[in-house]
């Protein structure tokens, strides 16, 4: 793991406390979240999807952290969006991270975006069905979606195999690294053209 400046991405995390985009709680733990994640992931120099990145956490510290990773951060808020592009700019991560506005259901349908990402990460997207059913349209074959955990879930246990399988994703696999946990599932084979469902169903009839 590089050692990074912790300088810039405490200006950003600043920001986005003062525009209400993150909660209370030191800035050096929601770093180290975020950086015990990659170290869950292992080492990635592929093309990455933060899903619902919000503040950018952990989209951004990802970026920081694989300095060969390119790919987007997408959020469905404008305000949210507009507060993205000042942050990659303030990062200098420009050159191999865009940000895309719009919900994840519609832009799953884009051909730039569908099917050409190795990796989708999400951090407080939604439930287990819903931000599996938003996630998939964006994997390649053999790509994977890592999602954040509540420490004190009982994480694998919320990913209905059932339901995974029928969005043709393996069942969940637990991952931990000091106090930030995780789940990893990894697309087998290409995604069907069903998914995702059109804007707003995967929430109002989710899979399970």
């Amino acid at each position: 793991m590089p050692d990074l400046d912790p300088g810039p991405l405490l200006e950003v995390l600043e920001h986005a406390r003062e525009l209400g985009l993150l909660g209370r709680g030191p800035f050096a733990r929601q770093l180290e979240h975020a950086r015990d994640l990659a170290r869950g992931i292992g080492t990635f120099d592929g093309r990455m999807l933060d899903l619902g990145s919000g503040s950018g956490l952990p989209g951004l510290v990802l970026f920081e952290v694989w300095p060969a990773a390119t790919g987007v951060l997408l959020d469905a808020q404008r305000r949210r969006c507009d507060f993205l592009q000042r942050a990659v700019a303030t990062l200098d991560l420009g050159d191999r991270v865009e940000v895309r506005c719009g919900r994840a259901e519609v832009l799953a349908r884009d051909p730039d975006l569908r099917t050409t990402f190795d990796l989708v990460v999400a951090r407080s997207f939604g439930p287990p069905a819903v931000t599996a059913e938003c996630a998939v349209g964006f994997l390649r074959g053999g790509g994977e979606l890592v999602v954040t955990e509540p420490p004190e879930s009982d994480a694998v246990v919320r990913w209905d195999v059932t339901g995974l399988a029928e969005l043709g994703l393996a069942p969940a696999v637990s991952i931990r690294k000091g106090e930030t946990g995780a789940v990893r599932l990894r697309l087998e084979g290409a995604v069907e053209e069903r998914w995702p469902r059109r804007d707003g169903v995967p929430a109002k009839r989710p899979l399970w």
